[in-house]
């Protein structure tokens, strides 16, 4: 099955994971590209892994975090949810846990929908 199949179809299959070509970040070439913000991706181990996240929040930046270290009943992750909800609130952005491994934070702007699509 070529590139192009795989992008449109075949007019007889149906689709597998399989079918999807995973890119790597350094198979995009963004050097020329120019944006106002960007979809920044963290990891929260601890505490201080939230003062970066933080700062692009409130430069702008849509923050998806990684949360997996941490479960969603830990008081530090309880706290660290904590602070990011009052960034989110104080930057008129929008805060929002998908499943239990990850927390999307966003600036003043963009709104996070709580439905996910095809549903």
């Amino acid at each position: 099955m070529g590139l192009m199949s795989k992008i449109l179809g075949d007019s007889g299959g149906t689709r597998q994971t399989g079918d999807y070509i995973e890119l790597e970040a350094g198979d995009l070439a963004v050097d020329d590209v120019e944006s106002d913000r960007q979809v920044r991706i963290a990891n929260i181990g601890d505490k201080s892994d939230v003062i970066d996240i933080k700062d692009a929040v409130y430069d702008g930046d849509i923050v998806v975090a990684d949360i997996t270290r941490h479960t969603t009943k830990d008081r530090t992750m309880e706290h660290i949810t904590d602070e990011l909800k009052q960034v989110a609130r104080e930057v008129g952005g929008d805060i929002v846990q998908k499943d239990d491994d990850q927390l999307l934070i966003t600036p003043a702007g963009v709104s996070i929908s709580r439905k996910r699509l095809g549903q």
